[in-house]
C-alpha cells in the first residue's frame, strides 16, 4: 500500500495452501522465488503454510534449505494463523516470525484494493456483477447450506 501504483502480486507470486497442497506444488513455488533468474523484484508469498501436511511441510523445508544457497537476495513471505504456530512450518521458520498487525485502518485497505481490483471499461463481464464494477467479489449467506 505503500507505493499505490505498484501491481498486486500475479499468479506465479502467491500459492494459497491447504491441507490437499502437494509437495510438488510447494516445490515449483520455492523453485520460482528461490532459483535466481531475471525475473524483477517480485515478493512470493506461501499462504496459510501451516496448513500444509507433516510430509508436504518437511519436504518444503528440506527444499528451502537446499535452494537459499543459490539465492541471497530471493524475497519471500510465509503467512500463516498464529492459532496453528506450533504446526511443523511455523515452528521450522520460526527464528524468522514477525508478528504482524495490520498498519492502515480497513477503509484505506478497502479503497487500496478497490483501485486495483475495478474494472476501467464495464464491458460484458463479470464485472458488472459486483457493485461498482469490481472483477472481485464476496458471496457469503448467513444460512448455511442454502446453496449459495
Amino acid at each position: 500500500m505503500n507505493s499505490p501504483d505498484q501491481p498486486l502480486p500475479t499468479f506465479d507470486e502467491v500459492l494459497l495452501c491447504t491441507p490437499q497442497t502437494t509437495a510438488e506444488q510447494v516445490g515449483l513455488f520455492l523453485r520460482r522465488c528461490l532459483i535466481p533468474c531475471s525475473r524483477g523484484e517480485k515478493i512470493y508469498t506461501l499462504l496459510f503454510a501451516d496448513e500444509l501436511s507433516y510430509d508436504v511441510s518437511c519436504r518444503a523445508e528440506e527444499l528451502f534449505q537446499h535452494l537459499q544457497h543459490f539465492n541471497s537476495s530471493y524475497r519471500l513471505v510465509i503467512l500463516c494463523n498464529c492459532e496453528r504456530e506450533h504446526s511443523y512450518i511455523p515452528s521450522a521458520f520460526s527464528h524468522y516470525k514477525v508478528h504482524m498487525i495490520p498498519q492502515r485502518p480497513r477503509a484505506d485497505i478497502q479503497r487500496y484494493l478497490q483501485h486495483h481490483y475495478r474494472v476501467a471499461q464495464p464491458s460484458s463481464s463479470a464485472a458488472c456483477v459486483f457493485k461498482d464494477n469490481m472483477c472481485v467479489g464476496i458471496v457469503f449467506s448467513k444460512r448455511a447450506g442454502m446453496g449459495r
